[in-house]
């Protein structure tokens, strides 16, 4: 089972043009900020949202083509949505609503009761069967809302935020269980989340959507590597710079140089690791190839590291442990000098 999607959806001034393909047992995480259409994207291929051009084709069977007048309903899709609300029928016990969809189809009761109980089972939430969702925590009704939509057997499943209504302590151990269910679906999956750690753990490929369209695909190790936009190097947490490089010297867009030790001449990106952003109170000793001097402008404690924001010539974030934190009192602000060796600076063709 495969998914064709290209999808061009107009709302006023804004246009959603965006190809999507996923393979069977493939799951495609779409990555982007809030207003890049990431969920009109998914809505339009669940049929909720009609296509103005474009086509959606499910393992050769085309769900939708405006030029053809081919449009199959939401409702008759071989498709199933996890919304980020859960979106459980509230008059229903849990049992009941993983039934629901079994019985739509034609389940006799008695054996979509069985069903709803071996999915609630498999998802673990068989000991909260006979609780309605208002006596279910947000990670309860996540699980829930999973084997309900899983137990039909959807050719095509989307998840939409999933995680995002889940608090933190039950967060970790729902991701394992999507994480789990999905290895055992058959069938394209694709899932849209604001959420690096979430996309990185549950997906094969990322698609990073940004104003209507997909600027980047790839493995999450190729984008960690080589992000091309703003956008996704914050999701991966690197600096990235975009410039023009001569005889190893970057002058970059928004100012300032880089000084890297192999690059490519022409329009480049350039990425810096915050973990290789050196921070010193008083200008370095030596000759170091990059070294401005700039001001603390923030700093946020991450588990026992840091993340300081930097504002200079090049505006950077470092990464720095605790320790450092203290030894140079960075929490007072203040200015400080920040160095990176030119063989940490990673470039690549823009």
């Amino acid at each position: 089972m495969t998914l064709r999607a290209a999808v061009e959806v107009r709302r006023g001034t804004f246009v959603l043009d965006a190809q999507l393909d996923v393979d069977d047992g493939e799951v495609v995480a779409v990555l982007g900020p809030n207003g890049a259409g990431k969920t009109t994207l998914l809505a339009a291929l669940a049929g909720l949202v009609a296509l103005d051009d474009g086509m959606v084709v499910l393992d050769d069977a085309v769900l939708e083509d405006p030029v053809r007048g081919v449009r199959v309903s939401a409702a008759r899709r071989p498709v199933g949505t996890v919304f980020q609300d859960g979106r459980l029928f509230p008059h229903l016990t849990a049992l009941e609503n993983v039934a629901f969809g079994l019985r739509a189809r034609g389940v006799s009761r008695e054996d979509a009761r069985a069903q709803a109980h071996s999915w609630l089972d498999r998802v673990g939430a068989a000991d909260v069967e006979d609780h309605k969702p208002d006596a279910l925590s947000g990670g309860e009704a996540q699980r829930v809302a999973l084997a309900r939509v899983l137990a039909p057997g959807p050719r095509l499943l989307l998840l939409d935020e999933p995680l995002s209504a889940v608090d933190a302590g039950a967060r970790a151990a729902l991701r394992r269980e999507i994480a789990r269910q999905l290895r055992d679906t058959a069938g394209p999956r694709v899932l849209v989340t604001h959420d690096a750690v979430d996309a990185m753990a549950l997906a094969d490929r990322l698609a990073i959507l940004e104003h209507g369209r997909i600027v980047q695909e790839g493995t999450p190790a190729d984008v960690r590597r080589r992000p091309r936009s703003r956008f996704a190097a914050e999701l991966v947490g690197v600096n990235l710079f975009r410039g023009r490089a001569r005889a190893g010297v970057i002058e970059l867009d928004g100012g300032g140089e880089l000084v890297a030790a192999e690059a490519p001449g022409g329009d480049v990106f350039s990425v810096v690791h915050p973990h290789a952003v050196a921070l010193h109170r008083h200008e370095p000793e030596g000759t170091p190839r990059n070294a401005w001097r700039s001001r603390v402008e923030s700093v946020e404690l991450v588990g026992d590291r840091a993340r300081v924001q930097i504002q200079g010539p090049v505006p950077l974030v470092a990464e720095v442990t605790v320790a450092a934190v203290d030894e140079l009192h960075l929490s007072d602000g203040g200015e400080v000098w920040a160095t990176v060796k030119a063989t940490e600076v990673s470039v690549y063709d823009a």
